[in-house]
């Protein structure tokens, strides 16, 4: 089943190069994708009968027990009749509702076959996360197919409503499923209806999964978004917010009903938010001049009598509730269907601006009479079957008092049999308003449909009408479903004829009244226009998201001010204010456990650590404040050093080395001296935060290393360093092999971020800025000849400075150290699964050789030394990363499993070689590509900057 579900998301993808190269007659090939998985489905009828129908498990993420679990019951069965015979027609339909010339039919055309696959999983998921994940993904395809048109305010408002109110409900949903799959000890939804869970906790589960099922089949308060998606094409309507989307709570309340439908609240709410959105529907659908937001409303109306019926809990509404959900999605799809056709062909879907489509269209005007008749629950189509067993259901319920107090179910029956009633009114203002000949109103013109384009709602209609001849087949093919609900003195059973009794009355009631109040429609709508009021739960949502816009508008506007002063001291109160209240609450100073230093060298460092850092307070000098900063990096590396951790003192050197170079060079831009502004409140209460902030983190310190119960699972890393990582290097095998996948994030995220702030700084991009000696212009005064006078040096570019920016001195040093530090990097890369280093050091200590290169020569010698764009460097190191994680997958190994091969090289020793040495070759050049951005950034650009303003100054050309 697991391929039939793939399939249609393939399929998805190649639909909009199919669709280039065939145009609208993609469609019909696409439609094959869900036609034949109606064969299979239909194959498989007798097995499913038996209560033998397929299962499939796959392994998804063993290490969380999560599979990729799917069953065929008789109502998944169903369904999934629904989802791909629907969809097929649909897709065969769109052949002639589209045409070539339409922008992004391609797309619509893949998304749509992909939401037939997500359908699909959701309602073959025999696991609670699989069921969200499906839920999910029909959430996100149903917003594309709505926002069809971008260019369309409506589309895009209708699409972002129906998207945030169903996905509101989703992850009310998800906790839901969590709790549920908790007390069950078991996300298998199989086993948990086999042996429900109990008690509080899954009552108020079972609650929270009602409201993703509320939400996602348009019951009230949340019926709003299903009229507005009518945005979406006509196709989209049909199948979405017909026979499939809007399913899918159904079929959550249906699936659960078994198992939970004696839990408190579940007929209280289920009930009486049926009862009330089938009556609201209705009435809202009575005042629509627009037949496809009639229909609209219709489903509303529909959907809250489903929800009736199938959350009763017993065999009776059981069976009737299966049969309603096939018979709405027949007849309901159908219609939309023919508004479609009627929309083509007229260019109106206004009912006021209709007349004489049935005498012209006598065959369009059948399909509809059939579904129309089906709809309004006239014998002999299934909606009458489906709607006289409901009835029957409903009447037993309040008979017996089982279920419901005898007095509660005679008010749900009075509610339906009044929604029924709005039913018909609504059905015959259709069919009126769509075919009838209207004295007032000219013929509509019209361009006659197509066979092929009637094809599709004339099947469904038909199939409408032959399976109300069907009852006895239906009743057995459902019996296993129905058999999951207690035993009942009378057995229940779909047919034309239950005999004289309420239901019967109650279906001709409905007819008879429903007829009358069409007749005098002019009337009835004039009393609800009396009655109407402003009050609704669209209106609800608009100041809902209004006030939402308007709060984040003045939350931004507070905490936004582009002051990074204030965004800090956001951040660090909320840090004093929670975690730091917190720790104080919980702390007990008997349990703290403080040991000031190991030896005098440590506290000796500490001392310096602080003196500078209170002398960097108190400096004016911004050089001086970033030395003395740079002073207290060098004492955490001391640190690092005494207490045992070489690999980190030289990571912190190297760090800080870089950061006090890239300080300096920003420094340039900026005036010598700090603000000299006096001592006022803000700057005492920025002390305080500072004084508060340094308390906060000592006490979070002292509690986390005192709190300790257990041995760290660092005790274990040696052992596994050399085991599995092949390495002495504990802090490097970490990195790239113990915590790999960590190391891969983080790397993945710099890049990112990289990317994003060079997007900003370089225009154009990072490969414009790099210019070679040859290219340059020279400073005035030195000319082409001068510079390259002599024999070509290897240190070409200080010829371009100005003298007095020249240290002879450092430029000989500069060739003395630089090839020694590139050879020492390549070293700290290559031995640093053993020693210290690995490939973020060798990076820094790479980029400290380009820094020196920078300074003895200016821009141009970094360029000379390395002309290459710093974001292919960076691209180039994650694609050596990544593949070093994934190679070993080819060989039977796990991601980012590392190999060991040792070679002997006689008299030379022993060559130890890891594989993920390769990763740390990736780590590497992102970082050298890193310290490359930051020396064209804050180094060649603020070079030209300075270049540039000396040039105007001196009057000459820039």
């Amino acid at each position: 089943m697991h391929l039939i579900v793939l399939l249609h998301f393939v399929a998805g993808l190649g639909a909009p190069w199919l669709v280039r190269r065939l145009g609208t007659r993609a469609f019909a090939v696409l439609a094959a994708v869900p036609a034949g998985s109606l064969v299979w489905a239909v194959a498989h009828t007798g097995a499913v009968r038996e209560g033998d129908g397929p299962t499939d498990v796959l392994s998804w993420v063993p290490s969380l027990d999560l599979e990729v679990a799917l069953t065929m019951g008789v109502l998944q069965w169903l369904m999934f009749l629904v989802v791909v015979g629907i969809g097929a027609l649909v897709l065969a339909y769109c052949t002639w509702y589209f045409t070539d010339d339409d922008e992004g039919i391609g797309t619509f055309a893949g998304v749509l076959v992909a939401f037939v696959g997500a359908m699909l999983g959701l309602v073959l998921a025999d696991d609670l996360l699989l069921l969200y994940v499906f839920w999910e993904l029909t959430t996100v395809f149903s917003y594309l197919l709505i926002g069809y048109d971008p260019t369309k305010t409506s589309s895009r408002r209708s699409a972002l409503q129906a998207l945030l109110v169903t996905t509101f409900g989703g992850l009310a949903m998800l906790v839901g499923l969590l709790v549920i799959g908790h007390e069950a000890g078991t996300l298998r939804i199989s086993e948990i209806l086999a042996d429900p869970p109990g008690g509080t906790s899954v009552t108020i589960a079972v609650a929270l999964l009602l409201v993703g099922a509320l939400s996602k089949s348009a019951l009230f308060p949340f019926h709003f978004w299903l009229p507005g998606a009518m945005a979406a094409p006509t196709p989209v309507s049909a199948y979405l917010h017909a026979a499939a989307m809007v399913k899918a709570g159904v079929y959550l309340v249906a699936l659960l009903a078994p198992a939970f439908s004696t839990v408190a609240g579940w007929h209280a709410s289920l009930l009486v938010l049926g009862v009330l959105t089938m009556v609201l529907g209705g009435l809202r659908s009575l005042r629509q001049y627009d037949v496809k937001l009639l229909l609209a409303y219709g489903t509303v109306s529909q959907l809250g009598f489903l929800m009736v019926v199938l959350s009763i809990g017993t065999r009776h509404a059981a069976l009737a509730g299966l049969a309603l959900l096939l018979a709405h999605a027949l007849f309901k799809a159908t219609l939309f269907l023919v508004v479609g056709i009627v929309d083509k062909s007229t260019g109106t879907r206004d009912l006021r601006k209709l007349s004489g489509l049935g005498r012209r269209q006598p065959v369009l005007l059948t399909i509809a009479g059939l579904a129309a008749l089906s709809m309004a629950g006239v014998v002999p189509l299934l909606g009458f079957v489906a709607k006289e067993s409901s009835f029957e259901a409903l009447v037993d319920v309040a008979e017996t008092g089982t279920e419901l107090p005898a007095w509660a179910g005679w008010l749900a029956v009075a509610g339906v049999v009044v929604g029924s009633v709005l039913t018909v009114a609504y059905t015959a203002r259709f069919v009126w308003g769509t075919f009838a000949d209207k004295p007032a109103v000219d013929d509509t013109p019209l361009t006659p449909p197509g066979a092929g384009f009637q094809a599709a709602p004339a099947v469904l209609a038909m199939t409408g009408l032959v399976l109300g001849f069907a009852g006895s087949p239906l009743t057995s093919q459902l019996a296993p479903y129905v058999d999951q609900f207690p035993a009942a003195e009378k057995e229940p059973y779909l047919a034309l004829w239950h005999g004289v009794g309420l239901p019967l009355l109650f279906s001709v009631l409905a007819v008879g009244v429903g007829l009358l109040m069409f007749w005098k429609r002019e009337r009835f709508a004039r009393a609800q226009a009396r009655v109407t009021t402003d009050l609704s739960t669209e209106r609800g949502y608009g100041w809902t998201m209004r006030a939402v816009d308007r709060a984040a508008v003045e939350v931004t506007g507070w905490v936004q001010r582009g002051s990074v002063a204030a965004y800090l001291a956001i951040i660090l109160l909320v840090v004093i204010g929670l975690p730091g209240m917190a720790a104080l609450l919980n702390v007990d100073p008997d349990d703290l456990r403080v040991v000031l230093w190991d030896s005098p060298a440590q506290a000796a460092v500490g001392l310096v650590i602080v003196v500078a850092a209170v002398m960097t307070a108190r400096s004016r000098r911004r050089l001086r404040a970033v030395v003395l900063v740079g002073v207290t990096g060098y004492g955490t590396a001391l640190l690092f050093l005494l207490h045992g951790a070489p690999d980190l003192a030289l990571t912190q050197v190297l760090v800080e080395t870089v950061s006090l170079v890239v300080f300096v060079l920003v420094l340039r831009r900026l005036p010598e001296y700090f603000t000299d502004r006096p001592l006022t409140w803000h700057r005492y209460l920025r002390v305080a935060l500072g004084v508060g902030v340094a308390a906060g983190v000592t006490g979070f310190m002292l509690l986390t290393t005192s709190a300790r119960t257990h041995d760290p699972v660092s005790v274990e890393f040696a052992e596994q360093a050399v085991e599995y990582g092949g390495g002495e290097n504990i802090v490097n095998v970490t990195l790239v092999d113990i915590r790999a996948w960590d190391t891969f994030g983080e790397i993945s995220v710099l890049v990112a971020a990289a990317t994003g702030v060079a997007s900003l700084i370089f225009l154009d991009t990072r490969l414009s800025g790099i210019r070679r000696l040859r290219e340059i212009p020279y400073p005035v005064g030195v000319t082409k000849q001068r510079a390259t006078a002599g024999r070509r040096a290897w240190l070409p570019a200080p010829r371009t400075l100005d003298a007095d920016r020249r240290s002879i001195v450092f430029e000989v040093v500069t060739r003395l150290v630089f090839h020694s530090i590139v050879v020492f990097s390549i070293y700290l890369l290559l031995a640093g699964h053993n020693q210290p280093g690995g490939g973020f050091a060798a990076g820094l200590v790479t980029g400290i050789a380009l820094i020196i290169r920078y300074l003895a020569g200016g821009k141009y010698e970094l360029d000379e030394a390395a002309p290459v764009d710093a974001g292919i460097l960076m691209g180039s190191g994650l694609g050596i990363a990544a593949t070093s994680a994934v190679v070993p997958l080819f060989f039977g190994g796990a991601v980012l499993q590392s190999a060991i091969v040792d070679v002997s090289l006689g008299p030379l020793g022993k060559l130890h070689l890891v594989s993920s040495t390769g990763f740390d070759i990736g780590v590497y050049l992102i970082v050298v590509a890193l310290i490359l951005d930051l020396l064209r950034t804050f180094g060649s650009r603020i070079d030209r900057q300075v270049q540039r303003e000396r040039r105007e100054a001196e009057g000459s050309p820039a």
